[in-house]
């Protein structure tokens, strides 16, 4: 059984995947819009069901595809550590930056659009 990451990593599956976010999707419905051939997308929709990315239920004579939430949260917990590791260093550049532009004479200077709880912060929300 291939890992998640090698099976997220193939890019027609994430182009699948990608499409049944917004809604549930037919074989035929995901052929159009990639344009892939039939056995193109049922052998990418097979891989992605057998590692619980999709199920499938039957209405009327097609088949229809939706994703599962497990297997993406599994993926959002493991990444988890690598936004805070990048969380912090953009909040390092930031105060880099800050003291920078009080350093640097205002000669026309534009304002920077502030990231997350720094913007709240500075709309008067909590710090």
């Amino acid at each position: 059984m291939e890992s998640v990451f090698e099976i997220i990593a193939e890019p027609n599956r994430r182009a699948i995947l990608s499409l049944l976010v917004s809604s549930q999707q037919s074989v035929g419905e995901i052929e159009r819009q990639l344009r892939m051939s039939q056995p193109t997308v049922s052998k990418h929709l097979r891989v992605l069901r057998e590692a619980g990315f999709v199920e499938s239920m039957v209405d009327r004579q097609r088949r229809l595809y939706r994703l599962k939430p497990r297997p993406f949260q599994e993926v959002d917990a493991w990444l988890e550590q690598f936004r805070r590791f990048w969380s912090d260093h953009v909040d390092a550049l930031e105060r880099h930056l800050d003291r920078m532009e009080q350093l640097t004479p205002a000669k026309g200077k534009t304002r920077r659009r502030r990231r997350g709880r720094n913007r709240q912060r500075d709309q008067g929300g909590a710090k």
